[in-house]
Formats: C-alpha cells, structure tokens, sequence
C-alpha cells in the first residue's frame, strides 16, 4: 500500500508555496501523481441602488484578481513540481460554493490522501470551514501541515494518539504508507477505560500487534491518572519524542468546525507541532 494520488489543497498565493513543497516531497517518496487543486469561490459584489443589480464593473475587477490570482498560484504550484520531476496537474475549480462544491470533492474523493495547511490566522483568512468539509465530505485522509513549518520536514517519527475508536483505528491504517518507513511508532493512551479482556495498560496492544505484522517499529505508552488535559499530555509526548507525524481520529457530529473534532483534537490541532493525519 502507498499514496499513489494526492490532492494538494492550495487556498492561496501564502501557503501554495509550502504546501507545494510538501506534496513534492511526498510525491517523490511514494511516485506519486500529484494534484494541486485550487477552488475559486465567486465573491459577493457591490449592488447599484435603487434597482440593486450587480455593478458589471465591480463584477469584471473582482473576476480579473480572482483568476490572476489562481494563475500565480498554478505558477507557484509548477515551480515546485517540475524541478523535482513529480508527475502532475493542476485543477481549478470555480464556484459560489468553494471547496464544498461537487467537482472539488469528487477530486479529492478519487484521492489516496488529501494535503491542507493548518488554519492560519495570520494570512487574515479562516480556512476552518475548508478543512470541515474535506474532512467530512470527501472520505479520505486529511494531512494536515503545520502553519509553523514552512518547508517540508522527513518524517522520522510517528505517534497515534489512540482511544480505541473506530476514527482513531481508520487514522491508524490510514497512516499506513507514512508508519512502515519511519524509524519510530508509539501508541499513545490517556487514561483508557478497562476493556472486558484487557487491562487499561495493555491499551493499543491488538493494534500494535496488526501493525508489526506490516512490518511497523511500534512500542506501547500508557498514562493513567493523568493530571492534566488528554490535549496536553498529546502535545507533551509530541515535544519530548520529537515527533513528525501525529495520528488521529476526527470526532463529532456537527457541521461547525468549532464542535466538529471534540475538545481533545480541536486543541492538538489549535496547537499544532507535527504534522497531523487526520481521519473520520
């Protein structure tokens, strides 16, 4: 199994660069096909009163930067691939409803992995809802890259944040290209309630069995009467092990971001150090 189709998301001329970067990286290590794939929302434009129409100048300005914008992000995009000799295309998409549109999901539906950049307040623009929806619409892994990190890093050491759950064992599996080629694997529990044939300290002993199988370096850690948040003790074990990559499930119900992951994932990812495979 590898990563054999990955959708680069490129939401603007700030992290196309980096994002670039890092799908390049991951398409030379996997020979990989890379997508870079842009969504050019169609923005709002100013009324004329009193018949409130819409301003056609106003309409052909905001047209010409929107897709002189997409050109030097498809530029940015192909500076970085060709060099590198990755095999890839560039796609842009244009409509009212962005990344949640069909043509955009069905792309990254026909994906092995999806890359994004961490929501980035600094850029001045809130891609939470983006991430949402590429997570809960398209069915397959999200990366997603830390705003802090600006050019791709090898990735040497994983941990899975792991809780017994269904999203957390897809995320495990998910992550399966990445864990067999790295140096290190740690199966990480906070406080795991006692399973009927297993003690709270064997936590994550079945998938650290599955795992070797493939040929992964896995350990176990547990922590149990952890004194501070489940987040906290994530993002702890991500600075002392010097992790690359974290791994874990997506949770929740709602459709806004901001209950969409459940407090524990919505804090790592506020928070992010490592690079983090997300999977629901």
């Amino acid at each position: 199994m590898a990563y054999k189709t990955i959708v680069a998301i490129l939401d603007n001329e700030y992290n196309a660069g980096p994002i670039s970067d890092f799908a390049a990286a991951l398409g030379r290590q996997f020979s990989a096909h890379v997508v870079g794939l842009h969504a050019e929302t169609l923005a709002t434009v100013p009324l004329i009163a009193p018949m409130e129409i819409p301003d056609p100048t106003a309409v052909e300005a905001l047209q010409q930067a929107a897709q002189a914008e997409s050109k030097r992000i498809e530029g940015i995009f192909r500076g970085r691939m060709e060099p590198e000799g990755v095999a890839h295309e560039f796609r842009r998409y244009v409509s009212t409803s962005g990344y949640g549109s069909d043509s955009v999901l069905e792309c990254a539906r026909a994906s092995d992995l999806v890359i994004a950049y961490q929501a980035d307040e600094r850029t001045g623009s809130d891609n939470s809802a983006n991430l949402e929806t590429l997570l809960f619409e398209t069915g397959r892994p999200l990366l997603l890259v830390p705003h802090v990190m600006m050019e791709a890093q090898p990735i040497r050491r994983a941990l899975i944040a792991w809780n017994g759950s269904k999203e957390a064992t897809r995320a495990a599996f998910e992550a399966l290209p990445f864990l067999k080629t790295v140096e290190s694997v740690e199966i990480f529990s906070v406080d795991p309630p006692g399973m009927p044939r297993q003690a709270p300290d064997l936590a994550g002993a079945d998938l650290a069995a599955a795992l070797s199988r493939h040929g992964v370096p896995v350990t176990l850690r547990t922590e149990e009467n952890c004194q501070i948040p489940t987040a906290a003790a994530i993002e702890n074990r991500l600075t002392e092990e010097g992790v690359d990559l974290l791994v874990m499930g997506g949770y929740g119900n709602s459709r806004w971001w901001e209950m969409l992951f459940g407090g524990v994932t919505r804090s790592v990812l506020e928070s992010m150090t490592a690079v983090t495979l997300l999977s629901r």
